[in-house]
């Protein structure tokens, strides 16, 4: 097996464990299972603190989705609380806006309907013991205060200078004079706190019909945006069933489309056959058959993957072990293939966060405004960054993917979990878009083929597939693994650390029901128990 350092310690505690990529959101977490409430209050607890600590990746202006294991039930949900794309919103409208070939990443025609709260309050309002008021209470102290940024957020911050000065609410809210925070400095955001506290006094109705809704709504108006009150006041959260694949031993689950999800699944499908051991870890030929199986996954996902309502090609038909057959037999095992083409034809950044309670109820939660502070657009008065998630539609009216009125578009964000025996095994997830399911794939394998703990699993180095086919690989892989999978005929590039994504996982050992928790050192995070 491959070495690499991994000097952290695994987390283990008996009672209850957040894991998440910030610490003081961790404590917010942890303070909700100290002061009574379960996973599912934690969870939330946790996703709005993100929301202040990490402003860029997260926010009640973006979308989340969630796995939920209810332990007295024996019973695993998946939530889909993603937005759609305005009503008045279509192909002809954006290419009026001067969307030609592919939606744009800012501005208002990426802005679809903020997601997040309608699914907190969905969470809650089913499975959670506390109130809206009680589990936001840490972010609106965190918002009112202030934090001090630490060393991840402060870089983020910088990359996002450029995106920040072009919307003069984003650049009041969070450049001081011009520069963005340094590490250690105070970042306070009343106006994000004083959303909070309507949302805590009067639910999700605050954000949707309310104050807040009518905020958003005149912005847009004002600004040329496509999103209306009525979009807002339309919008509803989505329970479905999650999607599962056997893996030998392992069954994984993960949301299902409009989410990419099933792209770790399909890479595992296919891989399934092969002696991975046998390979070595993050070895030549252990790498490249990870890097082709990915391919082929992407390649499915990207034609067929959208709004569920609007898919030709059936999610069971793209996990037919079959079919992973006969993807499988397109792998050389000496030699790079160009990215492929789908097998099937059509019919017709972000925080990831986990936490388990003492009575081992599970949340995988993932909450996101896609690229770093979404579309740019922060509506004043309120300290909302609205998402960008609209630039996933396809502007080809052939593709089930095509920005439509009301339709949601393909998402990037994806918890995830295994379980053994029909038993959660582990909470996890890895954070960075089109990194997830890479990421997915990855971190399961260093658990389930290469007997890994959940913090060594986080540590190992990664390999990332562009959607052009290129390959990164992280520092840690050694120059005979790059010789090699050059002369195969991969492209390798180079990219910054955060582009490897960011994890958390949490186990439960199948002997002794104790956890043990890891988080992604590329991050300012850690796991917290008791």
């Amino acid at each position: 097996m491959s070495d690499f350092p991994s000097r952290r310690s695994v987390v283990r505690a008996q009672n209850g464990i957040v894991a998440t990529s910030q610490t003081l959101a961790g404590v917010a977490g942890l303070r909700m299972l100290l002061e009574g409430g379960n996973a599912i209050d934690a969870a939330v607890a946790t996703a709005a603190a993100l929301n202040v600590v990490e402003p860029m990746s997260t926010g009640i202006g973006g979308d989340m989705f969630a796995l939920v294991w209810i332990a007295r039930e024996q019973k695993l949900y998946a939530l889909n609380g993603s937005g759609r794309a305005p009503a008045g919103l279509t192909i002809r409208e954006a290419r009026m806006r001067g969307a030609t070939t592919e939606m744009p990443t800012m501005g208002w025609l990426p802005v679809t309907v903020p997601g997040t709260v309608d699914g907190w309050s969905t969470l809650l309002n089913r499975f959670g013991a506390m109130t809206f008021s009680e589990v936001l209470k840490p972010a609106i102290d965190y918002a009112e205060q202030g934090f001090p940024v630490t060393q991840v957020v402060a870089h983020l911050f910088a990359l996002a200078q450029p995106k920040l000065d072009m919307n003069p609410e984003a650049a009041r809210i969070y450049l001081n004079r011009d520069e963005p925070p340094r590490v250690g400095q105070i970042l306070k955001q009343p106006d994000l706190a004083k959303s909070f506290r309507l949302i805590a006094k009067h639910g999700r109705d605050a954000f949707y019909l309310g104050e807040i809704a009518n905020e958003i709504a005149k912005y847009s108006y004002k600004t040329g945006g496509f999103l209306t009150k009525q979009d807002l006041a339309n919008h509803a959260s989505t329970w479905t069933t999650p999607l599962s694949t056997r893996y030998k031993d392992v069954t994984v689950y993960e949301c299902p489309p409009n989410g990419q999800g099933i792209v770790a699944l399909s890479a595992l499908n296919i891989l399934e056959d092969f002696d991975l051991q046998e390979m070595e870890h993050n070895s030549a030929e252990y790498t490249h058959h990870l890097v082709e199986a990915l391919k082929l996954a992407f390649a499915d996902a990207f034609a067929h993957v959208a709004d569920p309502e609007h898919m030709t090609v059936s999610t069971e038909q793209l996990l037919d072990k079959k079919y992973a057959q006969t993807r499988r037999a397109c792998i050389d095992p000496l030699r790079a293939m160009p990215f492929p083409q789908t097998g099937l034809p059509n019919w017709s950044d972000t925080v990831y966060l986990s936490v388990i309670d003492k009575e081992r109820n599970c949340v995988s939660l993932i909450n996101s405004l896609y690229e770093s502070f979404g579309s740019g657009i922060v509506v004043p008065g309120t300290g909302i960054c609205l998402q960008n998630r609209g630039a996933n539609f396809s502007l080809d009216p052939k593709s089930p993917n095509a920005l439509a009125p009301n339709k949601r578009p393909y998402h990037t964000i994806i918890p995830a979990m295994a379980f053994r025996d029909d038993k959660p095994w582990l909470s996890f997830g890895v954070m960075g878009g089109f990194m997830q399911p890479q990421g997915h794939v990855q971190t399961l394998l260093n658990m389930a083929e290469f007997k890994m703990d959940p913090q060594r699993a986080l540590d190992a180095p990664r390999v990332r597939v562009f959607a052009n086919g290129a390959v990164a690989l992280e520092d840690a892989f050694d120059n005979d693994t790059r010789v090699t999978m050059t002369t195969r005929g991969h492209k390798l590039v180079e990219a910054e650390r955060w582009e490897f994504g960011g994890g958390q996982i949490i186990e439960i050992d199948p002997e002794t029901g104790a956890l043990a928790a890891g988080s992604d050192p590329r991050k300012d995070g850690a796991a917290v128990g008791y």
